[in-house]
């Protein structure tokens, strides 16, 4: 099966056209009615206001350390739930209205619209060069011409959406511990403690196309707690290009005591301690290749997403504070009015995943997927997954504080993110390097 698989991708990669970058012209606009990003500057007249330059670094924050909210003193406009989200439905999305009718004690509380999103000035510069540059491989499999962030700010079509996600800037290297989080549907929790180490080489100062070695960024996550998992270490090294060279990755199990390649973490592959909620490809809302699916831009929207998160990235929270028996702590959450791209994915004929169709809601500010809607075959919602945002503004980048993914047929939910009681949140000063993230670093680490 796989190698057909293979074979059909590599066909439609001959048969299907590249994108082209654009314009130098249309690459003007950055800045100017546009965002260094691509957003609209403009706001509606209404409730989102224009953008302004988001958050200015805070040069005397440390690197680690929780971010004070800046909108503390915001009071909420007003509080959507099952009783009043027909008034609202125009600015809700599936997912979220059918969690409102599944729970009755959820609700989202809607604050004033803040346009945070910010990022350095040479991130800015680097989505500009890749404008006029940038082009997919044909079927979408990567992307060439293109380093430091988003490739596409002025996107025609799903896939360029979708790629400027899953290039958009995280900075160049981060470390934090969290816990994960597997929450069954009579409320019982399964708490992992994780380390994740991140250095993203696509995003290094200076680097030209040539320079990347057909990597993104690589990854090391190693599980601390429950005793049963401790020692257990994976290993990413993800590629701009991953039908001509797929992602390599690696499981070291401290009862095996040895680090193995795995070539089938991707697609929907049942992602480690997650309790099989959360697929491989559903790490940072989307992941991987998107050869499996049909891309479809349907255009733009002004919907309520959960945005300026800070509430809820506090480090004297915990866990137990923000985690109930069927969803995180509604009290704890801010939702704004923000417009975002929607892209649709539909299964090709003779591929295989378990989830048939999925729905992207892309802020537009940070090309961040912030919503996630999974159905199955017979179109009945599967999973809903949000993603809190806030600006880390000691770098500043947007970057998620929570992730939570919600499987609305067994009523379980998984949360990732969770450092309030760590002491410390994602640290950007941390030093690391390629030479870290090799297989015989990682078998001197477990060994030690």
């Amino acid at each position: 099966m796989m190698k057909r698989l293979v074979l059909l991708s590599t066909l439609f990669a001959l048969t299907l056209p590249a994108s082209a970058a654009v314009t130098q012209k249309d690459a003007e606009r950055l800045g100017k009615d546009l965002t260094p990003v691509g957003a609209e500057k403009a706001g509606n007249g209404r409730d989102i206001p224009a953008w302004t330059g988001g958050l200015k670094k805070d040069e005397n924050h440390p690197s680690g350390a929780f971010h004070k909210d800046p909108y503390a003193s915001d009071k909420p406009l007003f509080r959507i739930d099952a009783s009043n989200m027909e008034q609202h439905k125009a600015r809700l999305t599936n997912g979220q209205m059918e969690m409102l009718k599944r729970f009755p004690d959820m609700f989202l509380e809607v604050y004033p619209t803040h346009r945070s999103a910010s990022y350095p000035e040479h991130v800015y510069a680097g989505i500009k060069t890749n404008a006029t540059r940038a082009e997919l491989f044909k079927y979408g499999s990567g992307v060439r011409g293109a380093t430091m962030s988003s490739p596409f700010p002025i996107p025609t079509d799903g896939l360029e959406v979708l790629w400027n996600h899953t290039l958009r800037f995280r900075g160049l290297s981060m470390s934090f511990s969290g816990v994960a989080s597997s929450v069954t549907s009579g409320g019982q929790r399964m708490d992992a403690l994780r380390d994740y180490e991140y250095y993203f080489k696509y995003s290094v100062p200076g680097y030209e196309p040539e320079d990347l070695d057909n990597k993104i960024f690589l990854l090391k996550r190693k599980t601390l707690a429950p005793a049963t998992m401790a020692g257990a270490i994976t290993l990413v090294h993800e590629t701009l290009d991953q039908i001509r060279s797929p992602r390599k990755s690696w499981i070291y199990m401290p009862g095996q005591r040895r680090l193995r390649r795995t070539p089938d973490l991707a697609y929907d592959t049942a992602d480690v301690n997650t309790n099989s909620i959360r697929t491989v490809d559903q790490v940072d809302m989307f992941n991987g290749v998107p050869d499996y699916y049909e891309w479809d831009l349907k255009g733009k929207k002004e919907i309520y997403i959960p945005y300026n998160a800070y509430k809820v990235h506090q480090g004297n929270l915990k866990v137990d504070d923000i985690l109930l028996p069927h969803h995180i702590n509604s009290s704890l959450l801010r939702y704004e009015a923000h417009r975002v791209w929607v892209v649709e994915a539909k299964l090709r004929v003779g591929y295989s995943h378990r989830y048939a169709t999925r729905r992207y809601y892309v802020d537009e500010d940070s090309w961040s997927i912030v919503y996630a809607e999974e159905y199955d075959e017979a179109g009945n919602l599967w999973e809903v997954t949000e993603a809190h945002l806030i600006n880390y503004y000691d770098v500043p980048v947007m970057y998620t504080t929570l992730e939570v993914t919600y499987d609305m047929q067994d009523g379980r939910y998984f949360v990732e993110g969770l450092d309030n009681e760590r002491g410390s949140t994602i640290n950007y000063t941390f030093e690391l390097d390629e030479k870290d993230f090799s297989p015989a670093a990682v078998r001197r680490e477990a060994v030690r």
